[in-house]
């Protein structure tokens, strides 16, 4: 009996079956194959949120440009409106430009002259006109429009920031915000100096 059970202890301690190695093979291959796909979409993921943030961080360094410019009443009580600094070069100059003028109708899906400026890699201003320079990575296009139910007081400030490619049917003047993209919309309203 002895010798019996010091045979089925040993049968049982020799190791694995090559059944129960490719059960665990299989396993662990369809598990590493899971976290592969997990970690591509996470950087999809993570890139994504990146190029939002950034066209977010550009679309709101726009509307600051734009509310910084000259929207309000002289000491005497008539308007005083900036219409011609250039807010697509930088530094800004004081001429050349739109200002806060009302902008023609779909500014916001076409590169129209004084309503577009084209940013590099850093960051930088390369400038406005109706088509992009070279290096441009990003395109800001922006619209100003009376508030109807006050039109000499208040202006709407619309800025769409995307990165420069084609961007399809979502130019057709719906408004559409595709991913990655930002839109940011305020108001001005006159104020006395």
């Amino acid at each position: 009996m002895g010798l019996a059970k010091s045979r089925s202890s040993a049968s049982s301690a020799a190791g694995f079956s090559l059944i129960e190695v490719l059960i665990a093979t299989l396993i662990l291959a369809v598990a590493l194959v899971s976290l592969a796909q997990l970690f591509a979409l996470s950087t999809r993921t993570n890139i994504s949120a990146r190029n939002t943030t950034y066209t977010a961080v550009l679309a709101q360094q726009k509307l600051e440009e734009l509310r910084a410019l000259t929207w309000g009443f002289d000491l005497q009580g008539l308007p005083v409106s900036d219409t011609t600094t250039n807010t697509a070069v930088s530094p800004e100059t004081a001429g050349g430009g739109t200002g806060l003028a009302p902008s023609p109708a779909g500014t916001l899906g076409a590169n129209t002259d004084g309503y577009v400026d084209y940013v590099g890699q850093f960051g930088n201003k390369l400038g406005g006109g109706g088509a992009p320079p070279a290096g441009t990575v990003y395109v800001r296009r922006w619209s100003v429009e009376p508030l109807p139910s006050n039109p000499n007081n208040t202006v709407i400030l619309q800025v769409l920031v995307f990165r420069n490619r084609d961007r399809g049917s979502a130019d057709d003047g719906a408004g559409t915000v595709l991913p990655d993209e930002a839109r940011l919309v305020t108001v001005k309203t006159r104020k006395s100096q």
